[in-house]
């Protein structure tokens, strides 16, 4: 279908709440969503001049067909849409991966239950905790549980053992109650299973409260042994709440959840119990580029709890995100009790916020190569320039002059996000008769360079990718007309700075500005390139005009520097305009104590109580 039709189809579905599925021409589910009104959702990706992000536009591309269900309400869509994703998984959905990679806790079914860990969950009639964090964690926690509860650990099957052998080695240390002796009765067994149940559930404080009423119902009837039992397994439940290797979630007040999206993506969950840290979960996932923050959030909240068997009473997250009332009342009614998620922005609230963010980020780049982490950039880079393959090969000028006099330029090169410095080049500009002119020192140094290239100079060849010119709009088109009098399209983008002497975005011929700040790779890679392209140019500038700098009544000022003096001639083009300045505009280019020393020199103190000649 033509996105003309596609249009028409939008248009004609009902103001009502479903989930609609983007189809490619092969018939493969590419994307699924919800919407409050199905009408005005789906024919927005449709629209000209919607300004989607990137990775929307990719995806709209792609789309055929699409299919929606009409259901009865938000809460409705927002289940089945969580449904259809993990059915058809598809690629521009934010995936994690499946729950095989996490442990869960099995309790059998057998006369008397037993705990188990396993990997995945099987078709068998037993009941299944989790998915949990980390083995090793999980399993001291299970372990935890059995010892806190005197559970058996043994592998006597029961009630065919019982009483057939002396209890095993757990009994004597005080780490089970023997339930293999006769005297044990399977109702205390299954009671105690019972309360292992709960407290794998998150129920540590509901426990205790049961058991010290246990415990004062036994010490008043007289029944010291027992209560001393229940003080026992009381106390042993609370260190149990407290202990830093839990399993992640179980216990869990509050989880406070961080978010990496660089060259790989990866979240993380801290999970607290009465203001404790008690657990810890990062895993990567897969997000294209440019995914918005907000809508990556409510699909891993979906589908990370959507999995859990006990959820918290509190979500930090550290965006706002479209559907949380929704996304609130499908996580209450499966936890059995209220979840409210939330988006602190000050206070130790949001400090917690970015110690899970800086968990999230370690754990990616722990597991992020240079490699990837480079096509990752290049990748994001492409994308913002609207190219449709990452740029591999990139050149950057800049134009440096001292006092109005020997105008010279740097061509810089990057192979990918790595300097190539055996392909730098340096140029003197020799057409501007003694007075400079920005514009068209550039315009003469892209026609040498590309002149090189007509007439197959290797040290110029081959062609880059993308020209980036240390300038604004006016220095694109620049560059621009000259690539087109060779016949050549290359993309041209200039390097607009902010008042830091810093990009802050990439500007067209055509006066388009693309924002870089907020893509902190791409605003560190452009970053790099126009310092590394300044520096160039700047050290070639410094070489030229040594002499004259050195050889200036400017070097007779102590504690002023080359690099000040150089400030100083560039800024006021003369040493008569630099002694003719004021405090105030030399403060504007060298620091305060610079500044006082060359007023000083240019404003000597007249002499107090001359003596006259002899």
């Amino acid at each position: 279908m033509t996105k003309e039709e596609l249009l028409e189809k939008a248009n004609s579905l009902p103001l009502a709440p479903g989930v609609y599925l983007m189809h490619d021409k092969e018939g493969t589910v590419i994307y699924v969503g919800k919407a409050k009104r199905l009408k005005n959702r789906v024919s927005q990706y449709f629209q000209a001049g919607r300004g989607h992000n990137l990775k929307t536009q990719t995806m709209v591309k792609l789309v055929d067909t699409f299919d929606t269900i009409v259901v009865g309400s938000e809460f409705e869509a927002l289940v089945l849409e969580n449904a259809l994703i993990k059915q058809y998984m598809p690629r521009y959905n934010i995936l994690l991966k499946d729950d095989k990679g996490y442990p869960f806790v099995r309790l059998s079914r057998e006369q008397y239950r037993r705990f188990s860990l396993v990997s995945r969950v099987a078709g068998d009639g037993a009941r299944y905790f989790g998915p949990y964090g980390g083995r090793l964690e999980t399993r001291s926690a299970l372990d935890a549980i059995r010892t806190a509860l005197r559970l058996p650990t043994c592998h006597k099957s029961f009630p065919r053992d019982i009483g057939k052998e002396r209890p095993c080695l757990n009994h004597h240390m005080g780490r089970c109650d023997g339930f293999c002796r006769p005297e044990m009765s399977r109702e205390e067994y299954e009671r105690r299973v019972d309360i292992a149940v709960q407290l794998l559930e998150g129920k540590i404080r509901l426990v205790t409260a049961q058991l010290e009423r246990e415990m004062e119902a036994a010490a008043e009837e007289l029944r010291f042994e027992e209560a001393a039992a229940l003080r026992d397994r009381i106390a042993a439940i609370k260190v149990l709440g407290k202990r830093q290797k839990v399993i992640a979630g179980v216990c869990a007040d509050t989880d406070v959840w961080g978010l990496y999206l660089e060259a790989k993506c990866c979240f993380a969950v801290l999970h607290y119990e009465e203001g404790q840290l008690t657990g810890k979960e990062a895993e990567l996932f897969a997000a294209s580029a440019l995914e918005e923050e907000g809508e990556i959030l409510s699909a891993l909240l979906l589908q990370y709890y959507g999995s859990r068997s006990a959820l918290p009473r509190e979500i930090f997250i550290p965006a706002a995100i479209e559907d949380q009332e929704v996304l609130e009342q499908l996580l209450g009614e499966k936890a059995g009790h209220r979840v409210t998620v939330r988006t602190p922005q000050r206070g130790d609230r949001a400090q917690v916020l970015a110690l899970a963010a800086a968990n999230a980020r370690e754990e990616a780049e722990r597991q992020t190569t240079s490699q990837e982490r480079s096509d990752r950039t290049l990748e994001l880079l492409g994308k913002l320039m609207g190219l449709e393959e990452p740029p591999e090969w990139m050149e950057s000028y800049d134009i440096s002059n001292t006092g109005g006099e020997d105008v010279v330029a740097s061509m810089v090169v990057f192979r990918g996000s790595r300097p190539a410095k055996d392909r730098y080049r340096r140029f003197r500009i020799k057409e501007l008769d003694g007075h400079p002119d920005d514009y068209k020192s550039m315009e003469e140094v892209l026609t040498r360079r590309l002149t090189h290239y007509m007439e197959q100079d290797k040290k110029f060849m081959p062609l880059p990718d993308v020209l980036l010119i240390d300038g604004g709009e006016q220095h694109a088109k620049v560059a621009r007309r000259v690539t087109e009098r060779f016949g050549l399209a290359i993309p041209i983008f200039g390097m607009v700075k902010d008042d830091r002497h810093r990009t802050r975005a990439l500007v067209t011929p055509e006066g388009r500005e693309i924002g870089i700040k907020g893509t902190q790779a791409v605003f560190t890679l452009i970053g790099r390139i126009q310092e590394e392209t300044h520096r160039f140019a700047i050290t070639y500038n410094r070489q030229s005009h040594g002499r004259s700098v050195r050889g200036s009544a400017l070097d007779e000022i102590p504690g002023v520097g080359e690099a000040r003096r150089t400030a100083l001639l560039r800024r006021f083009k003369s040493v008569k305009a630099v002694r003719e300045a004021s405090l105030e505009e030399l403060e504007e280019v060298v620091p305060r104590n610079a500044a006082a020393a060359v007023y000083l020199w240019a404003h000597p103190p007249a002499e107090e109580n001359p003596q006259p000649p002899a």
